[in-house]
């Protein structure tokens, strides 16, 4: 196993993680139905971005680093987006954080460390 198969060290666990995701959409379909509402970003955000941005870089630096830093970041730069395909990208790197974070969780239940 590669350390760039998504799995975070623990073999099956993006599948697991993207099947929770899947049923979870299932729920809110279930629950709310299709919905077309609007998306609500745009270039107003950039500040609360570029923000975020120092502030995850800064965190990095300091060795102070956290999950929260990284999520946020990804969220405001969505939030900043205008552009349909820009937005759809960051959208998927929100998601992307969002499940490599989950799956953090389950290595630290599992007592796993980063080798």
């Amino acid at each position: 196993m590669t350390a760039a198969d998504g799995d975070f060290g623990m073999p099956g666990s993006l599948a697991r993680v993207l099947a929770e995701i899947g049923g979870e959409r299932a729920a809110q379909d279930v629950r709310w139905g299709i919905q077309d509402i609007a998306d609500g970003t745009g270039p107003d955000g950039a500040a609360a971005a570029d923000r975020a941005k120092d502030e995850t870089a800064a965190a990095f630096a300091g060795g102070t680093l956290t999950w929260r830093h990284i999520l946020i970041e990804e969220v405001l730069e969505a939030f900043a987006e205008d552009d349909p395909e820009a937005l759809r990208t960051e959208l998927v790197q929100v998601a992307a954080v969002a499940a490599k974070w989950i799956q953090a969780l389950d290595r630290r239940r599992a007592g796993l460390r980063a080798s």
